[in-house]
């Protein structure tokens, strides 16, 4: 077979990996944008070198080899990409100016559409919601590039600590040693499996509604309710996050360019396998525009943790409009 039609087998063969790649990538980058720029770079080396695959491993490991090596030599260059709650500053005073760092590579969240559904092989561990969470991604910022790679690896894909060590050129203990250090920051700063719920009951879906009913009617002393005692608002690029039902209700009355019901839209979206809401402001003219996609935690008790981005290129990715509905009436001067 010639070397052609060879590399004209590739594309059948690999296309079914490309939304496990691109969760992979996304978990060692914590960008959206830069995944698919990976997995693009991953996809064109491949294709370069499939004449030379000799079939040692499946399709899918080599895959991989390629996207981890490819993500590492991405990273040699680029910083970690944080949120605001891990700057290591202590909470906001929501009465304080909001200061905006624009030229920080902020985290970056996911919609679950990018991404699939896992079903009984071994890819679905690959995609699964709890090894997309926001919080773990952001966590996992923290970690060296290389003990990122370990942890995925190691604990997401389930790969052998032979294989990760042949991969990354070091020893099986190295490999061991990196897992351990690795779980212990992880353990420190990612939410534990009960502080997180999925919206299944019919009573966390409807806080979930309330939380909605509450921005587009401007009822702040509702939305408030909903909150944990000890919740988190944050909103990348601004680099203040703020703590507590009474300080997060602040926050929003002092800040948010809304004046009254209807001036606020929320659209249901999914991210890093967690409710969200893409949120659209009304502006002088009576149209909703993009305004800031919102990540949400829902815990036992309520709603913990929102984060609030405000990079509106995002809203493409979730296959979401820059400008929501007919205009309505413009607002008063």
């Amino acid at each position: 077979m010639t070397e052609s039609a060879v590399r004209g087998e590739f594309a059948p063969l690999a296309e079914p990996y490309r939304r496990e790649l691109l969760a992979h990538c996304y978990r060692m980058s914590g960008s959206v944008h830069d995944a698919e720029d990976l997995v693009q770079e991953v996809y064109l080396k491949a294709w370069r070198a499939y004449d030379r695959f000799e079939g040692r491993s499946s399709l899918r490991t080599w895959l991989y080899r390629i996207a981890t090596t490819t993500c590492l030599t991405a990273l040699e260059s680029k910083g970690k990409r944080p949120l605001p709650t891990g700057l290591g500053a202590p909470s906001s005073d929501p009465a304080d100016d909001l200061v905006e760092q624009r030229e920080v590579p902020w985290l970056e969240p996911i919609p679950d559409t990018l991404l699939g559904t896992g079903a009984s092989d071994p890819a679905v561990v690959a995609t699964s919601r709890e090894s997309m969470r926001l919080a773990l991604i952001a966590a996992l910022q923290f970690l060296p590039p290389k003990q990122r790679a370990v942890l995925i690896l190691r604990e997401v894909l389930a790969w052998p600590a032979a294989d990760v060590a042949e991969l990354l050129g070091t020893s099986t203990a190295a490999v061991n040693s990196a897992l351990q250090r690795a779980r212990a920051q992880i353990d420190q700063a990612a939410p534990t499996e009960d502080a997180v719920v999925e919206p299944v009951r019919p009573d966390q879906r409807e806080l979930l509604d309330r939380y909605m009913a509450a921005f587009e009617t401007y009822d702040m002393a509702a939305l408030k309710e909903l909150f944990t005692e000890d919740a988190v608002w944050e909103m990348p690029p601004f680099v203040g996050w703020y703590q507590g039902p009474d300080a997060i209700r602040s926050l929003i009355e002092n800040n948010c360019p809304a004046q009254g019901p209807g001036d606020m839209k929320l659209i249901p979206t999914v991210s890093n396998g967690q409710p969200a809401f893409a949120m659209y402001m009304r502006d002088p003219d009576g149209v909703h525009r993009a305004f800031q996609l919102q990540v949400v935690t829902l815990g036992p008790s309520g709603i913990g943790h929102v984060t609030a981005f405000f990079d509106v290129a995002l809203f493409a990715k979730f296959g979401l409009p820059e400008v929501w509905g007919a205009p309505s009436a413009p607002l008063e001067s």
